[in-house]
């Protein structure tokens, strides 16, 4: 896959970094979520070092993750059952018995 250099921005910090052709917003989108997650954890009186802070936050983003991950797993699992669901419904309405006599 073809790559190009994207300059982003995190926490005043500017770094080059490749990406795919086609993923630069992604990537830039991306970027903007870390960065407003580490200042947000730098802010926090509980963390007192930027390492600390590179690592809550890589923590809470593994941990959204993860449970964004569980979501989709639960919403695929509902959505399988709803189908099985319309299938049976429509073939119980197309089976012959049915159908009215005429």
């Amino acid at each position: 896959m073809t790559q190009r250099t994207v300059e982003i921005n995190v926490i005043d910090r500017k770094l080059k970094v490749a990406c795919p052709i086609g993923q630069e917003s992604a990537l830039l989108i991306a970027a903007a979520e870390l960065s407003k997650r580490l200042t947000t954890a730098n802010k926090s009186k509980s963390i007192a070092t930027p390492e600390q802070a590179l690592l809550m936050t890589a923590l809470n983003l593994a941990n959204d993750l993860l449970a964004a991950k569980q979501q989709l797993k639960t919403e695929q699992k509902e959505n399988k059952q709803k189908i099985t669901l319309l299938q049976s419904t429509i073939e119980q309405a197309l089976s012959p018995s049915n159908k009215k006599q005429a």
